[in-house]
């Protein structure tokens, strides 16, 4: 399953030098996540990034999607569970191609489970340092893989990762991403994201459509009251 930003464009096509008659799957057989444990901080980490990025069609951010990173070797993929581009073009895709759209993504979100933890750390950590990922963050929703249950990841000069300063604040484990501009917080044990620019948190899916029919009961009640009174809104013009 693939939880991704959707907007207008069009995906680039085969580059000079890539074999046309290769086929790139767009999924490795392989289950979203196994376990809720893990499905949930993914589905409300990715859904939050793409709401936040929405105002922007140059930033493409999606969850569980295969990286192609090595053109004409279908066999050189990797799937992250959330990961955002800056810089690319937003539009649905199958799958991520490195060479197609220039770059690798520069942040790489991986959540740990008891099948992925061990790989997290070392092949996967590697393929994301050699392609060129900027951040690499890892959580870990129970607590028995990582200690402390957040790490984040820059790349340096030698293409070589160095940790970032995550700690204990009053939001609780805490760390800055430069990538999202956004501190990646673990409070009451479940991951969330805040936007230290206008001091909000970023919504999980449950908080966005609660507010979504919040304002859909908002308008009713407002439509009902107009019509009450007599008052009609102009045409194209709903209430809201």
């Amino acid at each position: 399953m693939t939880i991704q930003a959707v907007s207008i464009g069009s995906p680039p096509g085969p580059i000079a030098g890539e074999d046309p008659t290769i086929i790139y799957p767009s999924s490795d057989g392989m289950p979203m996540a196994e376990s809720d444990t893990q499905r949930l901080p993914l589905m409300d980490t990715s859904a939050a990034l793409a709401l936040h990025f929405s105002h922007r069609s140059d930033v493409y951010v999606s969850a569980d999607i295969l990286i192609y990173y090595e053109m004409n070797n279908p066999r050189r993929c990797v799937a992250p569970d959330v990961l955002v581009a800056i810089g690319v073009p937003d539009y649905p895709r199958d799958s991520y191609f490195v060479w197609r759209d220039g770059k690798a993504p520069d942040f790489v979100l991986e959540i740990a489970s008891n099948s992925t933890q061990a790989r997290d750390a070392t092949a996967k950590r590697d393929i994301y340092a050699g392609m060129g990922v900027a951040e690499y963050w890892r959580y870990d929703p129970t607590g028995r893989y990582l200690n402390p249950p957040l790490l984040g990841e820059v790349l340096n000069s030698r293409g070589q990762y160095e940790r970032l300063d995550v700690g204990q604040t009053g939001r609780g484990l805490q760390g800055y991403s430069y990538i999202l501009g956004l501190d990646l917080c673990v409070r009451d044990g479940e991951l969330r994201l805040f936007n230290p620019m206008n001091q909000t948190w970023l919504p999980t899916l449950a908080e966005s459509d609660a507010a979504r029919q919040a304002a859909e009961v908002r308008a009713a009640e407002l439509e009902r009251l107009l019509r009450e009174h007599g008052i009609a809104l102009p045409d194209g013009i709903e209430p809201g």
